[in-house]
């Protein structure tokens, strides 16, 4: 039978595996310069940002937020945006598992009532004021990006395959590849050139099996996905590391297709995760300006 495991948001081994790739890698990094706002002094307090959403009312949202003490999360609110923040030490935030799995606590509650542009793991301003500066200078790129994101949410797809049952598969199917091995297991004395001749023939075609099985993927997900984006698989396993935006409204059509697609393939492993917000679509970089500069 297929195997295809899905791990619901929240799961601590998603956010674990988060933490490891660098949990928001690709979401909303704004690059602060050292000497932005004053500077902190002992036992000073920043805010910890977790996403922006749009919302001209300030929000509360418990106490959910990065801290041993879960610290109250609220919202920084300019026109009609507005930063999801908890207060919290000015410090290096390590991705620890309790930490990771805050900022997605956060993320995921949010994003069950609006649409949210996720921030990397780890940002923290120094003041409220710094905040209102980002909301100002990067309006209208978060505006742009919160319409285009409106209620879509992110999947990730992971596929392995175990590379000896495959060559299995390969020698059973390829006539060359048979013979050659027969032949090596006959040949009397060295074997090396055809060894090396035998494994230049296996990789290239655990390439092309892999290739179509990845593109026939990809194919079978297109008409309930939004976009996909293809990702480096991670050790020998993993031959499909892969995100999918996805419409709200075609959450269960995407679910019921995964498990279409492992049914089909019995060989494989099916792992995906969500929802999730779109780290792996949105990729906004911004540099938080003083207002006093210029002046």
């Amino acid at each position: 039978m297929p195997e295809v495991q899905k791990k619901k948001r929240g799961a601590k081994a998603s956010a674990r595996a988060r933490a490891k790739e660098g949990a928001g890698a690709r979401a909303l990094a704004p690059e602060v310069p050292a000497d932005a706002g004053p500077k902190p002094e002992g036992g000073a307090r920043g805010k910890y940002v977790y996403c922006i959403i749009q919302s001209g009312e300030t929000l509360r949202f418990g106490p959910l937020g990065i801290g041993a003490d879960p610290a109250d999360v609220h919202t920084v609110n300019y026109k009609d945006i507005a930063a999801v923040v908890s207060d919290t030490p000015i410090e290096v935030h390590d991705p620890t598992r309790e930490n990771v799995l805050a900022h997605e606590r956060v993320n995921e509650t949010v994003m069950r009532k609006y649409t949210v542009i996720p921030m990397s793991f780890g940002t923290v301003f120094k003041t409220r004021d710094d905040i209102v500066e980002l909301l100002r200078s990067a309006y209208d790129a978060f505006h742009d990006v919160l319409v285009k994101m409106q209620d879509k949410l992110e999947f990730g797809l992971k596929v392995l395959w175990d590379r000896d049952v495959m060559i299995r598969e390969i020698e059973r199917a390829d006539e060359d590849i048979r013979n050659l091995k027969n032949q090596i297991g006959a040949q009397k004395g060295s074997t090396y050139f055809a060894r090396m001749q035998f494994g230049r023939l296996v990789d290239a075609a655990l390439q092309s099996m892999s290739e179509k099985y990845v593109e026939d993927i990809f194919e079978a997900l297109r008409d309930v996905a939004v976009a996909s984006r293809a990702n480096k698989p991670i050790g020998d396993k993993m031959i499909m590391n892969a995100a999918f935006l996805v419409s709200r409204d075609k959450e269960l059509a995407f679910d019921h297709r995964v498990k279409q697609i492992g049914a089909r393939h019995d060989k494989l492993t099916f792992k995906y995760t969500g929802p999730w917000p779109p780290y792996n679509f949105v990729n906004i970089r911004l540099k938080l300006e003083r207002a006093k500069e210029g002046k």
